[in-house]
């Protein structure tokens, strides 16, 4: 047993790690090499996305006959020696959901023509137990709390880059508090799956722990419906490098990250000032993400007479002909664009923005964009070309529908809180991330938090910008 000493606000905890085991599925599994799609097969993707889930102590409904019984959220009760251990349900719970998704059990890897396969071998999920010697409260349950907090209840499966067999896509840890409640703590290979196919899998875990012996939806691999034609003509990239909008406070070396509280009264009254303005209506999303680009923009201190760039994740569910099957849990959206003139973005009417993201957002919902972009990627992908990060970019994902809080009970009720970790995802510094509150503060119901990362010389002022927004009154106008 390895035991690692953490501070946190100054209160010391201990962090007792037992030794990562490999979970293999419950029943023998399919032994096949699987290939991906063109969305897949995206260099950009090729990392590990973790995040961690919050759950609060079970509370016990009744007692019966001298021992306790569980009642979980979707009604079904548990006997409490079977399930008071949430390692063992959720070690249990994920033997038996990789029956389903037994590709999660095996070794992902770029073959030497570039393609990445999925060798389904059931060399099994590494899982870590680990125990921390204080209670969640203490730590907030992980809500705002800072990066290097949260780090210890994730893990990196070490010297994974030099194994000829490739790498695990799923990694898991589980982490004991105190209090009865606990964390897990989820790698995924983004690779493998995109947000919804995460939530796909993550509930039918939880599923399988509380009683079902199937998942509610069944996955779907049939990757190669997202491969791409390539295009006659050679790929060119239609925004000249040279032109884009230059920070001088990057590249930096010293990251700071935020989580910004936005409640539902601050964001009807954006949406009220913005109506004001120009008479039009906009979501939340159109509303608040021009604002954060904004604000972004000048807590960086581009120059106003480059252009920036702006890219929302639109999910092409529903949207592609031929569509796509339930229960596919592969990457499945595209970007929805706005390119501006800084000096349009800083200076102009904030409305201005807001339609030109709505525009986009039309536009990225048809079957022929993402067909569109996916012959384009595969075009690119024949051509070896990766497109970089760059700084005058803005990416932006919204979480808060994916149905990861609340929604996925182990029998211990859902999550309190859930978090992206952000040092393991794709250009940081560019990537704004929208997720549902913490469920323990009422005042948040309805609102969102917003996470984005900055040069440390920078946050000051974003932070400036969105007290701004907090303060914003009916009788004030945007400025």
């Amino acid at each position: 047993m390895a035991t690692g000493k953490i501070k946190t606000n100054n209160l010391p905890f201990l962090l007792e790690k037992k030794e990562v085991v490999l979970v293999k599925p419950a029943k023998p599994t399919p032994s096949e090499v699987l290939s991906f799609s063109t969305l897949d097969n995206d260099p950009n993707l090729e990392i590990i996305c973790q995040s961690i889930y919050v759950y609060r102590a079970k509370s016990f409904s009744s007692i019966k006959g001298g021992h306790h019984d569980l009642v979980s959220s979707n009604g079904k009760t548990h006997d409490l020696e079977l399930s008071s251990d949430p390692v063992t349900v959720i070690s249990d719970a994920l033997s038996r959901v990789l029956v389903y998704y037994y590709p999660l059990a095996g070794k992902l890897k770029r073959d030497s023509d570039g393609e990445l396969r999925l060798n389904c071998n059931s060399s099994g999920v590494p899982f870590l137990s680990a125990s921390a010697n204080c209670e969640l409260s203490s730590v907030d349950y992980l809500d705002g709390v800072a990066v290097e907090v949260a780090k210890p209840f994730v893990f990196d499966w070490p010297g994974e880059d030099d194994d000829d067999d490739g790498r695990h896509p799923l990694i898991l840890q589980v982490t004991k508090f105190s209090c009865g409640g606990f964390t897990v703590g989820m790698g995924l290979s983004h690779s493998v799956c995109d947000g919804p196919g995460a939530a796909q899998f993550y509930r039918a875990m939880a599923e399988l722990a509380t009683g079902k012996t199937e998942p509610s939806a069944k996955p779907v691999w049939e990757r190669e419906r997202l491969v791409g034609k390539p295009t006659k003509t050679p790929f060119q990239n239609h925004i000249d490098k040279s032109s884009l909008a230059t920070s001088p406070h990057l590249p930096c070396t010293e990251i700071e990250h935020g989580c910004f509280n936005v409640n539902s009264e601050t964001i009807k009254r954006l949406k009220t000032s913005l109506m004001k303005e120009c008479g039009d209506e906009f979501t939340t999303i159109e509303a608040l993400s021009a604002y954060v680009w904004r604000s972004r923009f000048r807590a960086l201190q581009f120059n106003s007479d480059g252009k920036t760039v702006f890219s929302l994740t639109v999910g092409s569910r529903g949207r592609l002909n031929p569509p796509l099957p339930g229960g596919y849990y592969g990457n499945a959206f595209t970007g929805a664009y706005v390119t501006i003139m800084g000096k349009d973005l800083n200076e102009g009417p904030l409305s201005r923005v807001c339609k030109l993201i709505k525009e986009s957002k039309k536009i990225a919902c048809s079957s022929d964009y993402n067909w569109n972009s996916i012959n384009m990627f595969e075009t690119m992908r024949r051509e070896n070309i990766k497109l970089e990060m760059d700084d005058a970019t803005l990416v932006l994902t919204d979480w808060r529908q994916l149905g990861l809080v609340e929604e996925v009970d182990f029998g211990w009720k859902g999550p309190v809180n859930m978090i992206p970790v952000p040092w393991r995802m794709f250009g940081y510094v560019g990537l704004c991330i929208f997720i549902s509150p913490s469920t323990l503060d009422p005042a948040m119901k309805g609102g969102l938090r917003v996470l984005l990362s900055f040069p440390a010389t920078a946050m000051a002022k974003f932070k400036e910008e969105m007290d701004a927004l907090l303060n914003l009154g009916d009788d004030k106008a945007l400025a």
